[in-house]
């Protein structure tokens, strides 16, 4: 279950909800099959697999699970189909139908078509950090991001869910780092980076696989481009490129770090999720506290960000 991207929202009242009423919010919103006439349906599901608790937790971590059902519907199939439906009727009424009834037929033909369509099911996985007063999940889409928390909002009644703010911008804090700047403990350059000209559509220019200590990457700084995005290693067991947008990419787990889950030998499927989130938890509550300070993120409650 190790995440490939952490999206960020700060959780100033989670010391509030306890883990038996936010269970009881997931079980009231757990997902339902999509009707035959909806496009998609959002619930939560059991992070574990089909069946089992809604909400998983070790020590001050909660890992839970928005599942989806999407009809996957083809706009070009639609069209096609109201066409012909168009074409016949006009032939047999002998002119032209009417904005109006072409309106209404091209939707008794979604109607028609939503029941046969394909539905094609998805999963968002997120760990709730009682401590330092986050939820992590794992995408780098603020769209799906913003849909788990809605889910969770409208599953509590009232739950502040607020997007990361940072005291300095954070492309300024990236670019000292890559001119110089010493870089917080146990953080390591990678290898990819992505630069940008501050003005409005200007160059862009990214490397991979590079050394970013290179003359050549200097050059463009010292032109007066600014980092978007930078690669890093953490503590020698996570790899990640952090963006301005205060989004962890290519979010990695380093051999050294999963090494004990690859030699034990659990019993089941379940024992081996388990203890991979355990693993991940406590990572990212290290990785997190270290990040809250190297890029300044305010808090609502200092002591969340307390050793």
């Amino acid at each position: 279950m190790f995440f490939r991207n952490l999206f960020f929202y700060t959780l100033p009242e989670i010391s509030a909800v306890t883990d038996e009423a936010l269970e009881s919010a997931l079980e009231s919103a757990a997902l339902k099959p999509v009707g035959a006439l909806a496009m998609q349906s959002r619930g939560f599901v059991p992070p574990l697999g089909e069946s089992g608790a809604l909400l998983q937790g070790i020590e001050n971590s909660l890992w839970l699970c928005l599942g989806g059902e999407d009809r996957i519907l083809p706009a070009a199939v639609v069209q096609r189909e109201c066409q012909l439906k168009i074409a016949e009727l006009e032939q047999a009424k002998g002119h032209p139908l009417g904005k109006r009834a072409r309106a209404q037929l091209k939707q008794e033909t979604l109607d028609t078509l939503m029941p046969r369509a394909f539905v094609k099911p998805s999963r968002v996985n997120a760990i709730i950090n009682r401590k330092r007063g986050f939820i992590a999940i794992d995408t780098s889409s603020a769209k799906a991001a913003e849909a788990l928390v809605s889910k969770l909002r409208e599953a509590l009644g009232s739950f502040p869910a607020l997007p990361l703010q940072a005291e300095q911008a954070p492309r300024s804090i990236l670019t000292q780092f890559l001119l110089g700047q010493e870089l917080p403990e146990h953080w390591h350059l990678g290898e990819e980076c992505e630069l940008q000209d501050p003005a409005e559509k200007g160059a862009l220019v990214k490397c991979l696989r590079h050394d970013l200590a290179s003359e050549e990457v200097l050059s463009h700084l010292n032109a007066g481009k600014q980092v978007s995005r930078l690669a890093f290693l953490f503590d020698a067991n996570l790899a990640f490129v952090l963006g301005e947008d205060l989004i962890l990419r290519k979010f990695k787990l380093l051999a050294g770090a999963v090494d004990g889950i690859e030699n034990g030998n659990p019993e089941s499927l379940q024992e081996e999720l388990m203890a991979r989130f355990a693993l991940f938890s406590a990572e990212l509550d290290a990785l997190y506290l270290s990040f809250a300070r190297a890029m300044k993120l305010q808090s609502a409650n200092p002591q969340a960000l307390a050793a």
